[in-house]
């Protein structure tokens, strides 16, 4: 997250450069905004680029995951992810409230990691947190893939969506997005809190009849949405909204990025390497049956490629929560692919999550091997 942040945004005495648009900073306050896992690294290194001409910003990110952060100028909150707590409710009060602070002539930088969506967590009016913790770990469980889940969250929320781009207005904001979401699609990373939704009240109810939660929902949940649906709740903020003409999005990284940067690394191994695909999607213990299936290949026949050999694969998969055990879609793919990994002695398989963690636990994923 650093480097893509250094490569991003550079400062040169009076004149800050983000992406391709370089401006003046004099008279102008710069806040920081960052929400995410790899939110507190994002932070720390703006604050390091700006230097004295940071004024203030605020911070939200996983607990466990402040790397030792400090700082006189960023206020920094941990809180609960995947399922949210109250922590995020007063660090997303935080943000807008700070939001509101920018004028017409200041800067407001959004550094936007995985993890966002669920840390960032503003109810909206007539809801509570428990109705968006209830709701979101019904999703979890239902094996809804992330963009469904988002779906949901944005039409719950009263920052996400686009509506954080409106508490910034009239401020110039850039989005520094590290996405976790398979293509990239802006609206749905961190559930698109500075840009346009694609998305609307019709789409969220129809993922709720899609995976039977209708009777599930909260009958908070269950109402607002319905109120939705009929026109009654103002929909989140879609294209060609005034909100968004200060704005701009700047991608800094993403699974492609992530998966080149693996085959890069495989190479100087002297593995012999290639990107399988970074659109891995489906049921985790379904995809897994993928790799004893490649690994069988590389083994008896050296295809696609002799050995040693290197197969990378990025993407998110999704888990079906049918027990009460603990763990996440990583975990998972590995546990079910080591019965088709079983006497490929020479095979080895990592299934990890580039933000650090997989699920509610404190491992990035798993490793298959015959030790």
């Amino acid at each position: 997250p650093d480097a893509a942040v250094q490569k991003n945004v550079q400062r040169n005495g009076d004149v800050i450069t983000i992406g391709d648009t370089a401006m003046q900073l004099s008279e102008r306050h710069v806040f920081v905004l960052a929400f995410g896992k790899a939110a507190a690294i994002m932070a720390r290194t703006l604050e390091k680029v700006l230097g004295e001409a940071l004024t203030a910003g605020v911070a939200v990110t996983k607990h466990g995951h402040s790397d030792g952060f400090r700082s006189a100028k960023i206020r920094l909150f941990e809180a609960g992810h995947p399922v949210p707590d109250e922590n995020g409710v007063q660090a997303a009060q935080a943000v807008v409230q700070l939001a509101g602070q920018a004028g017409a002539n200041d800067v407001v930088l959004v550094a936007i990691s995985g993890g966002g969506s669920a840390l960032l967590a503003l109810p909206a009016d007539g809801l509570t947190l428990a109705d968006k913790q209830q709701t979101t770990d019904l999703l979890l469980k239902s094996g809804a893939e992330i963009r469904e889940l988002n779906t949901i969250r944005k039409h719950l929320s009263a920052v996400k969506g686009g509506q954080l781009a409106a508490a910034i207005a009239p401020a110039q904001h850039f989005s520094l997005i590290l996405s976790d979401v398979v293509g990239d699609p802006l609206d749905f990373i961190a559930s698109g809190p500075t840009v346009p939704d694609s998305t609307t009240f019709r789409d969220a109810w129809a993922i709720c009849e899609k995976y039977a939660l209708a009777d599930w929902l909260p009958q908070p949940v269950h109402n607002h949405l319905q109120k939705g649906l009929r026109g009654e709740i103002a929909d989140t903020p879609k294209a060609g909204d005034a909100i968004f003409q200060n704005g701009d999005c700047i991608l800094i990284g993403n699974n492609r990025q992530a998966a080149e940067a693996a085959f890069s690394a495989a190479e100087k191994l002297h593995y012999n390497s290639m990107i399988f695909t970074t659109n891995l999607q489906g049921e985790a213990r379904e995809i897994a049956k993928l790799f004893p299936a490649v690994a069988a290949d590389l083994v008896a026949r050296h295809t696609p490629l002799a050995l040693p050999a290197c197969i990378i694969c990025g993407g998110e998969t999704t888990v079906t929560v049918k027990g009460e055990g603990k763990g996440g879609r990583n975990q998972e793919l590995a546990l079910a692919a080591m019965p088709g990994l079983a006497g490929l002695s020479c095979s080895v398989l990592l299934s990890a999550g580039t933000d650090g963690s997989d699920g509610p636990t404190d491992a990035a994923g798993a490793i298959d091997d015959e030790q």
